[in-house]
């Protein structure tokens, strides 16, 4: 029979070993190391993070135009794909940046789940004398249902909705009600979560909210294009001019109409007479 090495076990292993160092060299309890982890993760993410604010502001300062993309070919959705993706292309935007920071903090989430489920028969004999307590509330081995372990439930839901308000901004209306609604559907499988799992992934809401709220501040949202409907009208150059005109002088204000010089003697308009009397 074949076994299938863990593609995982590598980072399993990184964790592990960088737990240990948290709590041996830094001093950290169990649980504190574990917060000292997100900030670690967070740190190392930051470019990936800076490159995410910018594609999100670049989606936001492009978005009335995408909205018109996405209006004029409704009806034909192969081609509004088509014309989204060379708009994309035309103003170099990748919609996929806005996802990095969380599509690359998967695989840690997953390791560090499997590190902590057998973390108190593994890792933890090593270490007589320590606690897997954290605050005095909950055990970060045992199941977020037990203890106190509702009331980080709580709290993560909070945090979890207000870090997706900031990650959502760019987002349609269908996406922003999916994401919002997801952390709620995920309660019943969180709450046979290791709550150090829960500690992990609160830190990190944390994290993105105050990241939100710092970006907001010292990186302004770039100005939005004037928006355009369809009876916007579109600019035109200025009419063309009569065949055998002159061009127009620079500093000559223009007229309405260009009314063509006749040669020779004026012309003698005959003017009717007013009133109804008879000719004679």
């Amino acid at each position: 029979m074949i076994a299938f090495a863990n593609p995982l076990r590598p980072i399993e292993d990184f964790l592990t070993n960088l737990l240990e160092w948290l709590h041996t060299t830094a001093g950290f309890s169990w649980a504190w190391s574990i917060v000292a982890l997100v900030v670690l993760v967070r740190l190392v993410l930051v470019p990936v993070t800076v490159r995410q604010i910018h594609s999100m502001q670049n989606l936001q300062a492009h978005a009335p135009e995408m909205k018109e993309i996405q209006q004029r070919w409704k009806h034909d959705r192969q081609r509004q794909n088509e014309e989204l993706m060379k708009f994309y292309r035309e103003n170099k935007i990748n919609p996929a940046a806005s996802c990095l920071p969380i599509v690359l903090q998967i695989p840690i989430f997953i390791s560090l789940f499997y590190v902590l489920k057998g973390f108190e028969r593994e890792v933890f004999p090593n270490y007589p004398g320590s606690s897997l307590d954290f605050i005095g509330l909950v055990d970060i081995t045992q199941p977020t249902k037990d203890g106190w372990g509702p009331l980080l439930l709580v709290i993560y839901v909070a945090s979890q909705l207000t870090s997706s308000y900031f990650m959502a901004a760019t987002m349609q209306k269908a996406q922003r009600i999916m994401l919002m609604v997801l952390p709620i559907v995920f309660i019943p499988f969180i709450l046979n979560f290791p709550t150090g799992l829960m500690i992990y992934w609160l830190t990190t809401n944390l994290w993105t909210t105050g990241q939100g709220v710092v970006t907001r501040r010292m990186m302004p949202r770039p100005s939005s294009p004037a928006p355009r409907s369809s009876r916007t009208p579109q600019k035109e150059g200025p009419p063309p001019a009569p065949a055998g005109s002159s061009p127009r002088k620079a500093g000559v204000p223009a007229t309405d109409e260009a009314a063509p010089v006749a040669a020779g003697p004026p012309r003698r308009v005959k003017r009717k007479r007013s009133g109804g009397g008879k000719r004679r």
